[in-house]
């Protein structure tokens, strides 16, 4: 499935080959890679960019989801009074996309880290708007991208504008399934048009993906990209989703936490309690490693306020 308009559906239809795919003899009527905008029957569960469909054609030339594949995989960000809202299916990698501004801030990213861990899915740091550090103090965000590397993410400092770096990314996303997830106004339309080989990263939606320049103010960003949706670039594919200005971790686990920070985890193996809440209890390995600076003091206050904000009473 390519992108989700409400009960419409827009259905990229593969060759008779796919398991996954059925239409009337593809390979006969040219339907192969055409867009089919569908609807789902009501018996379906809520399908998202990124799933493997059964459809079938109608005569207006649109189409009938009747059943869809079992996912490896689904990315998913907070909805409307606590719900999960699903994004994306069948990924390989999740681009956590930053930038100078809006201004980056780790516990925001640490909660993208948290959930990508517990798909399995690979983690990758990328900061756009590269040249904007020119303009401003570059050591906040230096230094946040250095935790991250020091962590074993790979990083990338990028400049959709410029093109700057574009192609060591490029070759990082190689034949690989990504979502680009960030808050709004960090450049993940413009990045996607640079990937896609656009000059003109701030085109028109009938070229590529539409862009938004950023709120002025606040420097929040404008909600540019309102659905997921599905790019087929020379190299990879890529889907673009909406941007958020929090991320919600109240789906995950307290164990769930703890994995998705690397460093505690690993020291969290050695606690004298197994179940150790890492907050007072003797015999705590991540607060000694902690009281030690082998755990920076930034990252163990994310690892907190992560914990207070999906069980207040053991944060």
């Amino acid at each position: 499935m390519v992108s989700h308009f409400g009960q419409q559906l827009d259905v990229e239809a593969l060759t008779s080959t796919s398991a996954a795919i059925a239409s009337p003899d593809e390979s006969d009527k040219g339907y192969a890679r055409k867009i089919v905008r569908c609807f789902q029957r009501a018996n379906l569960p809520e399908l998202v960019t990124g799933d493997y469909v059964v459809f079938e054609y109608e005569d207006d030339d649109t189409g009938v989801i009747v059943a869809s594949a079992e996912r490896r995989n689904v990315f998913a960000r907070p909805g409307f009074g606590g719900k999960i809202k699903p994004v994306a299916a069948n990924l390989d990698v999740v681009l956590v996309v930053i930038a100078p501004l809006p201004q980056a801030f780790g516990n925001l990213v640490d909660r993208y880290l948290v959930a990508i861990n517990t798909l399995g899915l690979q983690s990758m740091l990328v900061l756009n708007k590269e040249d904007l550090l020119d303009e401003g103090d570059p050591e906040p965000v230096d230094a946040l991208l250095s935790l991250y590397a020091e962590l074993g993410y790979p990083v990338f400092k990028v400049s959709a504008k410029t093109g700057k770096r574009i192609a060591e990314l490029e070759s990082s996303l190689t034949d690989k399934t990504t979502v680009l997830v960030g808050q709004s106004g960090v450049g993940k339309s413009s990045l996607l048009n640079r990937l896609a080989g656009l000059d003109d990263v701030s085109g028109p939606f009938d070229e590529l993906a539409e862009t938004g320049a950023l709120s002025q103010g606040k420097y929040k960003g404008t909600h540019t990209t309102t659905t997921a949706r599905l790019f087929h670039l020379l190299h990879c594919d890529l889907i673009d989703s909406p941007g958020i200005r929090e991320f919600d971790l109240g789906h995950v686990s307290r164990a769930d936490v703890v994995a998705g920070f690397p460093e505690i985890a690993e020291y969290a193996l050695h606690c004298k309690f197994r179940d150790c809440s890492h907050s007072t209890e003797p015999g705590c390995a991540v607060l000694s490693a902690a009281e030690g600076g082998l755990i920076r003091e930034e990252r163990m206050l994310s690892f907190r306020q992560i914990l207070q904000s999906i069980d207040p009473k053991q944060g």
